[in-house]
């Protein structure tokens, strides 16, 4: 999980813009994938990233935005009313056979309705705060989201998306999720 990680750049937009690519990417791999069975290792992977990517943007930045702007809570619930959309989605696709039309059909949707809700925040959220905040407020930013992440639960909890949340549900879930992706690769 560690290495799918970006490492760089260390202000938080550069990050989250990068990841943001990464997880399109992703996506790719796992719709493109030549046999169905080859899945399973890139959907597991994508999962683990857009769980604890989402978690670390509902913990740091999306608080951070609602505090510093007018507009914030406006911006801000639709993010999490998406995030929480995708959590359930991502949620029933996980229910799915892998090597089925429908899983392909689904997770399609959720790519669209992910790299909508990243583009959304690319440019309703992000531009504010490369304007308000400096250099060093930015990677201090970047430092606590890859904080959050290393501490993020790896699979969808729909339901927990807001900062209080997650501190209170986090850290066992993040516990429960990483004991099962532990066994489930032990066993796979």
């Amino acid at each position: 999980m560690s290495d799918m990680i970006i490492e760089s750049p260390d202000q938080v937009v550069a990050f989250l813009k990068a990841q943001h690519a990464l997880i399109e990417d992703m996506f790719d791999q796992v719709l493109l994938a030549s046999d169905p069975k080859a899945r399973e290792k890139p959907f597991v992977q994508l999962r683990q990233l857009l769980a604890v990517h989402e978690t670390a943007e509902e913990m740091v930045v999306h608080p951070r935005v609602r505090r510093e702007f007018a507009t914030g809570d406006k911006v801000i619930d639709a993010r999490l009313e998406e995030e929480h959309d995708a959590k359930v989605q991502l949620s029933f696709i996980e229910s799915l056979d892998i090597t089925s039309d429908k899983f392909i059909e689904e997770l399609g949707k959720l790519r669209d309705s992910v790299l909508t809700h990243a583009e959304l925040e690319e440019t309703e959220e992000f531009p504010k705060l490369q304007r308000k905040l400096d250099v060093d407020e930015l990677k201090r930013l970047g430092a606590a989201v890859r904080a959050a992440e290393a501490i993020a639960p790896t699979r969808p909890h729909a339901g927990v998306e807001s900062a209080t949340l997650n501190l209170a549900v986090g850290p066992f879930a993040s516990m429960i999720d990483r004991a099962r992706d532990l066994i489930e690769h032990g066993l796979g």
